[in-house]
């Protein structure tokens, strides 16, 4: 039974739909028509080995990091031990063996030659036999030559890019910081992009700081990093970098699974709960035969359902770290309720539109030998608009949402898209949600997000997003590659109206 289910099961979500069962058909007989698409009422079967659909699915655990036992040596000069030593405090904190090299010069003085220092960085390597290099600034100088004498070959943290660091050797992973307005090494993000892709793609990953663009002359929601990178320090995010280092899926996979460690753990478990995939939705739909093909597709979630509570707990939520657009005060959005949740069922959208862009991006996954990974991949947010717009986006039997004509009114500070807000009280206290109704509530939708792999946003980014692996492009875009709180998507398939909204 367990190997049948798996046929069917083709986006490997644990449950089966008519889509899964009528594909399944179609691969493994042949002539099923779309007459028969038609026919076959919505299905929801479970593996007997799988859990039940009312139970929360969490994304697939991954073992962590032994820190304790993972050896990371810092080349002294740039690192700012004395300037910054909240970098390296950082790292001991986290629990890393932490060794300093200290006894090279600073490489920066005039006329020098890095030549007679490698022999002691040798020994020092020889003594505390690294899993990690980390180095910054003006140690990129020493990183370098290693490099380029093939004196060290393994996973290496660098810190600003120093201009000496012209290219990465192959087969080692790599993780690049530098941030937009780094005042001592000013590197366009083109130039950074660039020099990482002269590595081994899956394994090298740039962590970038940018401005967004701006909402008023000289003001910017988000600031990129100078050379003291502040974001570093911020949400864990250095540890996570050097995990990231030890990951066998390459760092940009680790560091967007850590995403979630940001979010409350009550609304992860609404968020599972609820559902990662568009067919897992489907399973409290109330229209006929779950096929969402009624004349009305708003149905009220009533108070005190567990559906009902839950959707409450994502609105409610607040992540582990103060946001980076606190626009309520907690006292004041405990105050703000909820008078009403609708649930969205538009069968048409959800299976001409978000189905197909959900299984496209799965098939991309694939070809890049990347595992999709629901609550990952898929993400929920919150998206504000005119009491209009948010008509048009329910009811539209193809794409709700219009990306091509979104963004204007927020000056597209990250490119022209849709956007979505992680945190509901964003949405809530920004001008995004409209007008308040007669009865003086607002409305916001829920949206089940297919993020796939997103990039950080540009505000020169005009809908077309950069090329991951030729000839996949990135999925969607964010605000932050350490813990987005705006994300941003270009496809109008990508994002599902799961829930209306109605508070005050």
């Amino acid at each position: 039974m367990d190997k049948i289910f798996d046929i069917i099961d083709g986006d490997k979500d644990g449950l089966v739909s008519k889509a899964d069962f009528v594909s399944a058909m179609r691969r493994k007989v042949g002539g099923v028509d779309e007459y028969v698409m038609k026919r076959v009422d919505h299905l929801e079967f479970e593996s007997p080995s799988k859990a039940p659909s009312n139970t929360a699915i969490q994304p697939r655990p991954r073992a962590a990091v032994d820190r304790h036992n993972t050896r990371v040596l810092i080349i002294g000069p740039g690192f700012g031990a004395q300037v910054n030593p909240r970098q390296g405090l950082m790292i001991e904190q986290a629990g890393f063996q932490v060794h300093w090299c200290q006894n090279v010069p600073n490489p920066e003085r005039p006329n020098f030659d890095v030549t007679p220092y490698l022999n002691s960085l040798l020994a020092e390597f020889d003594y505390f036999r690294p899993h990690i290099v980390a180095c910054a600034s003006k140690g990129g100088v020493y990183i370098a030559a290693l490099w380029k004498m093939n004196l060290w070959r393994g996973p290496t943290l660098l810190l600003n890019a120093h201009p000496s660091v012209r290219q990465i050797p192959q087969g080692i992973p790599v993780v690049l910081c530098h941030g937009a307005n780094d005042e001592v090494y000013p590197t366009k993000r083109s130039d950074l992009e660039a020099l990482i892709a002269t590595g081994t793609k899956r394994l090298c990953f740039l962590y970038h700081t940018a401005n967004s663009g701006q909402v008023a002359p000289g003001m910017f929601t988000r600031e990129g990093d100078r050379h003291n990178m502040e974001s570093l320090l911020l949400r864990n995010c250095l540890p996570r970098l050097l995990d990231a280092l030890l990951c066998p899926d390459g760092p940009e996979a680790h560091l967007v699974r850590t995403w979630r460690d940001r979010l409350s753990m009550s609304r992860t478990m609404a968020e599972s709960w609820l559902g990662y995939t568009p067919e897992r939705l489907r399973r409290h739909w109330q229209s006929s035969g779950r096929m969402g093909r009624d004349a009305n597709q708003l149905f009220d979630v009533h108070p005190g359902t567990e559906e009902f509570d839950n959707v409450i707990k994502l609105f409610k939520a607040m992540p582990r770290e103060p946001p980076a657009y606190l626009l309520y005060p907690q006292q004041q959005w405990d105050r703000v309720g909820i008078s009403r949740i609708q649930r969205v069922e538009n069968g048409a959208q959800m299976e001409w539109c978000v189905h197909p862009y959900f299984q496209a991006v799965q098939r991309s996954f694939e070809d890049q030998q990347v595992e999709f990974e629901p609550g990952i991949h898929t993400t929920w947010g919150f998206h504000g608009a005119s009491a209009e717009a948010i008509e048009s986006i329910i009811m539209n039997p193809v794409a709700g949402f219009q990306p091509l004509a979104s963004g204007s009114r927020s000056a597209s500070v990250w490119g022209s898209g849709t956007y979505f807000a992680r945190d509901a009280q964003y949405v809530a206290g920004s001008h995004f949600c409209g007008a308040p109704n007669i009865d003086g509530t607002c409305q916001m939708l829920l949206c089940l997000m297919i993020t796939g792999l997103p990039c950080l946003g540009n505000p020169d980014n005009k809908g077309v997003l950069p090329v991951r692996q030729w000839p996949h492009r990135y999925n969607s875009s964010v605000d932050s590659l350490s813990s987005p709180e705006v994300y941003v998507i270009q496809h109008p398939s990508a994002a599902y109206p799961a829930y209306l909204l109605s508070f005050a």
